[in-house]
């Protein structure tokens, strides 16, 4: 269910959210930055590796996400993980509260990019967490993809 994402250039890419969860839906979401994030995210310059999506003060915010601090906004600078609110319409937010609440759900980071219009956007993935048996079982898928590929090559 994401947005569009015609030319959206990316800051940020959370590598081991498709590692460690088994992702059901994905929601593209705004998020409320100061100033001196947005230019800091216009430098490229984030990590949501270690960040997570949950409940605050009864909306949803993106916890833990590092964006370094802005030289140049010096005197006027953000607190690299604080906490960030994150703009969704309000029916996806009570359809996320109750499946997180009610059904274990995680909401996982997966991408913070600018889309086409320049505006900084998140997605997030509706996850459940994978079992070991689980993640080696894609290990296993991964491998005999690889080696069916090679094994083409050759015969061709």
């Amino acid at each position: 269910m994401a947005g569009s994402q015609g030319a959206r250039r990316e800051v940020a890419r959370n590598r081991r959210a498709r590692f460690d969860y088994q992702i059901e839906d994905t929601i593209e979401a705004g998020l409320m930055l100061t100033g001196s994030e947005v230019k800091s995210l216009r430098e490229g310059r984030a990590s949501i590796n270690e960040a997570y999506a949950g409940e605050y003060q009864g909306g949803l915010a993106l916890i833990n996400a590092h964006i370094p601090e802005y030289k140049p906004a010096e005197p006027f600078n953000h607190e690299p993980r604080r906490i960030r609110r994150m703009l969704v319409h309000k029916r996806e937010m009570d359809r996320l509260l109750g499946l997180i609440r009610r059904e274990g759900y995680t909401l996982v980071p997966i991408a913070l990019y600018f889309n086409d219009r320049g505006i900084a956007k998140l997605e997030i993935g509706l996850a459940r967490g994978k079992k070991l048996a689980d993640k080696r079982e894609d290990a296993k898928k991964r491998d005999w993809e690889r080696q069916k590929s090679r094994i083409m090559r050759e015969r061709a």
